[in-house]
């Protein structure tokens, strides 16, 4: 079957790549360096939202300004750094990626210099026709603006593309170009919070893919 929208865009972090609890890991070593407390995975998926300086200041009881959020985030990925040889593909991910008939492409808020490499090793770069990732040198901003370059850059219709990601953001960046979203409940967002949103949710990425390929 040939879907109405032909081209998918995939998230990264807690999409097809399984982090979450490296995530949550280094979350609470940037929350320790300040006094803060220990967040689990369950609070982190239902708390958890962008910016991220909001979700720091709500956890950590006080304002995040830019200057603290830049030191947080820093101490936040050189953490995730050091654990990320300890993280997997999400267990569908080669199965939903080849189920796919139009093209597809990759687009993550993480540093597209680490990005990059990183997809490469996972033997995943083939999939896409594109991999962008963020070139700046402090993340937890939105993605609706990184989506519409990295669209202009594929010379992609916004109201061609289906975005499957696994958190509201990702869907609300879809929605701003005019296209549509699939939520996966496997990564960094409470499934409830998914539902509560109005937009297709899938458990799998296999499952999230057949979505995906029904959306007018």
């Amino acid at each position: 079957m040939t879907p109405a929208r032909n081209h998918l865009v995939w998230d990264w972090n807690g999409t097809l790549l399984n982090d979450l609890s490296l995530v949550v890991a280094s979350t609470n070593v940037a929350f320790a360096s300040v006094g803060g407390p220990a967040v689990t995975a369950d609070e982190h998926r239902v708390r958890f939202r962008r910016p991220i300086a909001d979700y720091y200041a709500e956890v950590l009881g006080r304002a995040v300004d830019d200057d603290a959020f830049g030191r947080l985030d820093r101490i936040f990925h050189d953490a995730y750094r050091t654990g990320l040889t300890t993280c997997e593909l999400a267990h569908d991910a080669g199965v939903a990626m080849a189920a796919w008939p139009g093209s597809q492409s990759l687009l993550s808020m993480w540093f597209h210099e680490e990005l990059v490499p990183t997809v490469h090793t996972y033997g995943l770069t083939g999939h896409f026709v594109r991999v962008d990732g963020l070139r700046a040198s402090v993340g937890g901003d939105r993605k609706a603006e990184s989506l519409r370059r990295h669209l202009t850059e594929l010379g992609v219709d916004g109201r061609d593309v289906v975005l499957i990601g696994d958190s509201v953001d990702d869907a609300d960046a879809a929605v701003s170009v005019g296209g549509r979203a699939v939520l996966y409940t496997g990564g960094f967002t409470d499934p409830a919070r998914l539902r509560a949103s109005g937009h297709p949710v899938a458990d799998t990425l296999s499952e999230a893919v057949g979505l995906a390929a029904t959306l007018p």
